[in-house]
C-alpha cells in the first residue's frame, strides 16, 4: 500500500510539475506585477527545484501535512475532509442500488436465458452502460424534479436531495453488475453440483441463491470494486448537474487553476480509497468461495503436508 501511493505521488507530482502555467499568475491574474508573484513564489516555494519540491511535499505527507491550497490558503487536509463525505455517501448509494438491481436482474436474466424478459433487462443493461452520466443525469431531473415535481433538483440537504444523484449512479452501477452477474450465473448453472441440488429435490430458490450465485460472486464482486473505485474519483459530472460540493469537482476545478497541493491531495485520498476497497474485495473472495478461505488456513497447510508426506512415501516404495 504504500509502495503504491508513494509511486502514485511522485507520477502525480511530476505530471503536474511539467505540467506549462504558473500557478501565481492564475491566482493573481494577467495583469499582476513581477513583484506580486515573485512573492508568491517565494511563500510557496515555487522556484525550488524538482527534487526539493517533491522531497518536500514527501516528507510532509509522512509528517500528516498535504500542504496549503493556493485558492483559498486554507490546509489541504482540511478542504478535502470538508467534501469527502459527500462524494463517500454517493458512492456507498449508488452502489447500494446498484447492488439491489444488478444482481436482481442478473439472476433472472440468466435462469430465464433468452426469453423476452431476458431480452428487455439485457436491452436495459446495455442503455445504462452506454448513456453518459450526465445526460442520465439531466433525464432524471426533467422527468422527476421539472414535470413530475418529485425530488429536488440540486442541494444535499436532506435526504430526499439524494434520490436522483443515487438513481443516476446506481442505474449505470446496476447495468456494469447486471451484465456480469447474467455472464457468471450462466456458467454455474450449467455445473454438475446444480443439477446434483435439483435432483436431490431442492426448491429452485435454494438451488440458485445458495448453489448457483454463492459460486457466482467472485467475478461480482470484482464488477462491484471496480464501480466503487470508479465513483470514488469519477463522480464529477453528477456532482456537477446537482450541485453537489464533492471530491471530483473540487479536484478538477483546481487543475483548472494549477492547485497543486489540492490536486496532489485529492488524487492520493481516492488512491488509498481504491486501495482500501480492493482489500475488502479481497477478504470477501474468502467468504463468497469457501476453498480460498480453506487454502489459506491452519488445517489446509497441515493437509498440504500430510499429502506431500505420503506422495514422498509412494515414490520412495517405487
Amino acid at each position: 500500500m504504500v509502495l503504491v501511493l508513494l509511486a502514485t505521488v511522485v507520477f502525480i507530482f511530476t505530471l503536474l510539475y511539467f505540467t506549462p502555467g504558473d500557478p501565481a499568475t492564475v491566482m493573481l491574474g494577467e495583469s499582476a506585477t513581477p513583484e506580486a508573484i515573485a512573492n508568491i513564489h517565494a511563500q510557496f516555494g515555487l522556484d525550488d527545484p524538482y527534487p526539493v519540491r517533491l522531497g518536500r511535499y514527501i516528507i510532509g505527507l509522512f509528517k500528516g501535512d498535504m500542504g496549503i491550497s493556493y485558492r483559498s490558503k486554507q490546509p489541504v487536509f482540511t478542504e478535502l475532509m470538508s467534501r469527502y463525505p459527500t462524494t463517500l455517501k454517493l458512492t456507498i448509494g449508488a452502489t447500494i442500488i446498484g447492488i439491489l438491481i444488478g444482481v436482481t436482474t442478473g439472476v433472472i436474466s440468466a435462469v430465464k436465458q433468452y426469453s423476452a424478459l431476458d431480452r428487455i433487462l439485457t436491452t436495459f443493461s446495455l442503455l445504462g452502460v452506454s448513456a453518459p452520466s450526465f445526460w442520465l443525469a439531466m433525464v432524471l431531473v426533467l422527468i422527476f424534479s421539472l414535470r413530475l415535481q418529485w425530488f429536488p433538483a440540486t442541494g444535499s440537504y436532506g435526504p430526499i436531495y439524494w434520490v436522483l444523484p443515487f438513481f443516476t449512479l446506481g442505474l449505470q452501477c446496476s447495468a456494469s453488475i447486471m451484465r456480469m452477474t447474467r455472464s457468471s450465473m450462466l456458467e454455474v448453472i450449467r455445473q454438475d453440483y446444480v443439477r446434483t441440488a435439483e435432483a436431490k429435490g431442492q426448491t429452485a430458490f435454494n438451488v440458485i441463491v445458495k448453489h448457483a450465485l454463492r459460486n457466482a460472486m467472485m467475478p461480482i464482486l470484482t464488477v462491484i470494486g471496480i464501480e466503487m473505485c470508479g465513483y470514488i474519483g469519477g463522480s464529477v459530472l453528477v456532482e456537477t448537474v446537482f450541485a453537489l460540493p464533492g471530491l471530483g469537482k473540487y479536484i478538477l476545478d483546481s487543475v483548472g487553476f494549477k492547485d497543486t497541493p489540492v490536486v496532489m491531495g485529492g488524487v492520493l485520498l481516492i488512491c488509498f480509497n481504491c486501495i482500501i476497497i480492493t482489500f475488502i474485495v479481497d477478504i470477501l473472495y474468502g467468504f463468497a468461495d469457501p476453498r480460498i478461505k480453506a487454502m489459506y488456513s491452519g488445517k489446509s497447510r497441515k493437509q498440504k503436508k500430510k499429502d506431500e508426506a505420503i506422495a514422498k512415501e509412494a515414490a520412495a516404495n517405487g
